[in-house]
């Protein structure tokens, strides 16, 4: 499975009273996601698959408090609480667009979200996924594996969205063991396999596949 990643930049700031009148709530809120149209990135999210993680994520995640997003761009699916910076509190279909809002938190990435909106900057969010993509007539159409990681990371808005990663990382592959994502460089296994003569190549498979599962026991 590869990490998919996507940018919205249709988002507001909506700031609330509190408890406590000098610190008010700060929200994002605006296109967390989009469904059946080919984004800036050549892929499209098939409506069913999309629904049916929306949902998933709402149940487990935003209806426990649990749908965090993180400032700047991770390089993979797991949340790292040390750098999270708020906390989604609704998401929901409309048309083809999912809206979602995010209550901007008082953690150290949170106190800098809160700054640079005050200072004026323009932000957009980033979704983060895992899937697999095909390929039909020129468009990678994301597959029913798809598992939303987190429908919100807090990202730069560039002048040219060219400037954010392609979103599919290249060489690296995830697979979810006991609850966990964990990354396996597969650089290395092809280069062994690649690299075996005709007589040893399924002792090099074998060889590969071992260091494998080795690696997942230790997780």
């Amino acid at each position: 499975m590869r990490l998919i990643k996507e940018f919205n930049e249709s988002i507001n700031y909506i700031t609330e009273e509190s408890k406590d009148p000098k610190k008010p709530n700060v929200f994002i809120e605006g296109v967390f996601l989009q469904s059946d149209l080919k984004n800036k990135n050549g892929r499209v999210y098939p409506r069913e698959i999309m629904q049916r993680e929306v949902n998933r994520y709402v149940e487990e995640n935003v209806k426990t408090k649990r749908a965090y997003g993180e400032l700047g761009h991770p390089d993979g699916p797991t949340v790292n609480l040390d750098r999270v910076s708020h906390m989604i509190t609704s998401l929901r279909e409309d048309g083809s667009n999912y809206i979602g809002k995010a209550k901007i938190m008082d953690t150290p990435m949170g106190k800098i979200v809160k700054e640079l909106i005050s200072e004026g900057a323009q932000l957009g969010v980033s979704s983060r996924g895992l899937g697999s993509l095909k390929e039909r007539n020129g468009i990678n159409e994301v597959q029913d594996d798809f598992m939303l990681a987190t429908a919100a990371d807090i990202v730069a808005d560039p002048s040219a969205p060219d400037a954010f990663v392609s979103g599919i990382m290249e060489g690296r592959e995830w697979v979810f063991v006991n609850g966990k994502w964990t990354e396996q460089d597969i650089e290395e296994s092809q280069a062994v396999i690649n690299s075996a003569s005709q007589r040893n190549l399924e002792e090099a498979k074998f060889a590969v596949f071992s260091n494998f599962l080795d690696k997942l026991s230790k997780i």
